[in-house]
């Protein structure tokens, strides 16, 4: 699929567009990440700390990326809590068992 072929769709970032190829099965997926980003770079750019859109763009990323991480090591967390919580109920379930 050359270039000009491939599917695209418009996705806006502080108010300028951007034209993106994107197979037409992903595009809500796009459409909603660009919303989140372009949430996260006015953000950014309403505390007028940072002036240039590549800057924003740049903080954004790194806000975004450390939001999953956490959310990654929390989730580790959760299914290690669960394992632990499952093994114990296991062992309840052999000892109940085992009393019969």
């Amino acid at each position: 699929m050359t270039d000009a072929t491939r599917p695209t769709t418009e996705i806006t970032l502080l108010g300028r567009s951007y034209i993106i190829a994107c197979p037409p099965d992903q595009e809500d997926e796009l459409n909603r990440a660009a919303r989140y980003l372009d949430r996260a770079m006015h953000g950014i750019h309403s505390r007028g700390k940072v002036l240039g859109a590549e800057k924003i763009a740049i903080m954004a990323a790194l806000n975004i990326t450390h939001e999953l991480l956490r959310s990654m090591e929390e989730r580790r967390e959760d299914e290690a809590s669960l394992s632990r919580l499952n093994a114990r109920l296991g062992q309840a379930l052999s000892n109940v068992e085992q009393g019969r």
